[in-house]
Parts: structure tokens; C-alpha cells; sequence
């Protein structure tokens, strides 16, 4: 199967616009982002800010692929390593983390660059955060008693009937983001998907963004990058990572740090509930699964630009950057 590779263009405008501009470099899992970023820091007046759930946390390294010192002494990354494994980290709070960072970076005079493949962040810094109903226990103990019965699928199954936009987001083995959807709509009677489209305009980014998507042409490209990259980790140490955070005795597999892809399954390898081939092989698909998620996002992101292997993405990205500061 061929990627989307188009192109939206934005309409042009006779008054240019003043904002100042802030790069979106946006794709799927093992797509080449980080790499792609740090050529143009080492090219462009261009500051990195991190849009990854899982590089976040300290300690967890291999796992999230976060850059090795050398790479970060010569393109620093705002936004990882700044929580602990054991806390929460909230769309809410990076959005105003990430307006910080950027507000910080343009006032030095230069261009933020936010790359990551968290699209929920991605979609919460463009179009702002709806209200959402506070947690309520009661609600979701219920919840918890239905899934204890049907099992998450079929959970989602409902999700799917009184939220379709939200189900196609969100995977059907993951209870944490189906419990809090079917939440929002007992507390309410509205879908979560229309709260967030109803947030508006009051929001708007100061900024003039170039949106930039990283991706191969070819889905079989991207899956064997994947399956490279996940061996890769446990070559580099990745159960041994995972069994020292474990070691702690504070983790467990309820914490979202611990529901991370890849370390989902090594936690399970670690409590024999996987032997070594399974753990890889489903480390694997899981990892898929998250790119397949992303692209689904991805697809309908209205005036982005699709940068694949060839021609070479750093001459497009450049070009395209080019454009966009002669343009304002």
C-alpha cells in the first residue's frame, strides 16, 4: 500500500502574515523525524521542542528512541526528560508547556521546531482544549465492572455507537482512553469528539505554522524500519531498562509511563507472562499499530506537506522553510 503523499496548499493572502513562524514536524513512529530535525538545527535558527507522551519521563531512554547525549548537546530537546515515571503528564499541561517553550525560543530570535509523533498533542496546540468533565469515580468503577465482564472490544464497540470519531482514534486494547471517552459521554450525553470541535477559535496559535509530515512512500518501508528499530532496543538494553525502573517498586502496569509501546511487553516478558519470541513479536505489532494510529491522524491534517524518502527530505523541508520565511 502507497502512503498519501499530497501536498495541501494554503490560499494566498494579500496582507502577509506577521506572526512568527513555528515548524510542526509531525509522522509515524521510526519515520525518521529526529534525525531530520537535527539537520536542520544544525542548518536553520531552529530550537527543538519534544511532542512525544513517552520521552517525557526520565529513564526511560532506549525505549522512547530519545537522542543520546551527543545528539542533545548539539541540538538541545525541550520537553523530555522532565517528569517522573511515576506521575501523569497531561495534554493540558503540554500545551502549556510547549506555548512556553515556544514563546521562550522566538524570543531569542529564533524558529520553534516541535517534532514528535504524540498526535493528540499535535491536535491540542493547534485547535486548543474543549472543557472536559473532571474524573468521576462512580462513573468509572461502573465502567470498570462492565469491561471486567465484556472485555475492552466490546467496550469499544460502544464507544464506536455513541462516539465513531473518538473509536477510530483510539485502539480497541486501549482501556485507559476508551474508559475515559465513554466517560465524557455519560457525563454529558455529548461525544467526547464533538466537546473537543466545539473549543473554537478562542485558542488560535500566535503563530504561523509549516506543517511538515515525515513518512516513507511505502508501508512495508516503514514496518521493516520498525521491527529494525525495536531489536535495536533490546540489543541496546531495553529489558535492562525496563527491570531497573521495575526495581524502583513503584511502576506498574496501570501507570501510563508503563503502558508505553515497548514496554508494555517487556513488563510482560519480566513477569513471564511472554516468552522472549512473543515479547518481540508483539513489541513489533504493537509498535505497527501506533504508526498505522498515527497515519490515521495524519491523512486528513489540512495545508501539511508530506516529505518521503526521494527526493530527500531535508531539500524539501529546506525549500519548503525557505518559502515560508520569504512568504511573511
Amino acid at each position: 500500500m502507497r502512503m498519501m503523499t499530497r501536498t495541501h496548499q494554503v490560499p494566498s493572502q494579500d496582507i502577509p502574515d506577521q506572526r512568527p513562524l513555528a515548524i510542526l514536524l509531525m509522522g509515524p513512529t521510526a519515520s525518521g523525524k529526529t534525525d531530520l530535525a537535527v539537520e536542520l538545527v544544525r542548518r536553520l535558527p531552529c530550537d527543538i521542542v519534544s511532542v512525544d507522551s513517552a520521552m517525557v519521563y526520565r529513564g526511560m531512554d532506549i525505549g522512547t528512541a530519545k537522542p543520546g547525549p551527543e545528539i542533545l548537546a548539539e541540538a538541545p530537546h525541550r520537553l523530555i526528560d522532565i517528569l517522573d515515571p511515576a506521575d501523569a503528564y497531561s495534554t493540558a499541561r503540554f500545551r502549556a508547556d510547549a506555548l512556553a517553550a515556544m514563546a521562550e525560543i522566538v524570543a531569542q530570535g529564533r524558529i520553534p521546531l516541535l517534532v514528535g509523533g504524540t498526535m493528540l498533542y499535535f491536535r491540542a496546540l493547534q485547535q486548543g482544549l474543549a472543557w472536559l468533565p473532571s474524573a468521576d469515580p462512580e462513573v468509572r468503577r461502573a465502567l470498570l465492572e462492565e469491561s471486567a465482564l465484556l472485555g475492552w472490544p466490546a467496550m469499544h464497540d460502544r464507544l464506536a455507537r455513541v462516539d465513531p470519531d473518538s473509536a477510530r482514534q483510539i485502539h480497541p486494547n486501549d482501556p485507559q482512553r476508551i474508559q475515559r471517552a465513554l466517560e465524557v459521554h455519560v457525563l454529558t450525553g455529548r461525544s467526547m469528539s464533538e466537546l473537543i470541535r466545539s473549543a473554537g477559535v478562542s485558542q488560535q496559535l500566535p503563530y504561523r505554522l509549516l506543517k511538515l509530515i515525515r513518512a516513507p512512500l511505502e508501508r512495508s518501508v516503514l514496518h521493516a524500519r520498525i521491527e529494525r528499530r525495536f531489536r535495536a532496543m533490546l540489543d541496546q538494553g531495553l529489558v535492562e531498562e525496563v527491570a531497573g525502573l521495575l526495581e524502583r517498586g513503584d511502576l506498574n502496569e496501570d501507570l501510563p509511563s508503563m503502558r508505553c509501546v515497548g514496554y508494555r511487553q517487556v513488563l510482560k516478558y519480566l513477569r513471564e507472562e511472554y516468552k522472549w519470541d512473543q515479547m518481540l513479536h508483539c513489541g513489533i505489532a504493537a509498535s505497527r499499530q501506533l504508526a498505522k494510529r498515527q497515519l490515521t491522524w495524519l491523512r486528513p491534517e489540512p495545508a501539511a506537506h508530506w516529505l518521503a524518502d526521494d527526493p530527500a527530505p531535508l531539500e524539501q523541508a529546506l525549500a519548503l522553510i525557505e518559502q515560508a520565511t520569504i512568504a511573511s
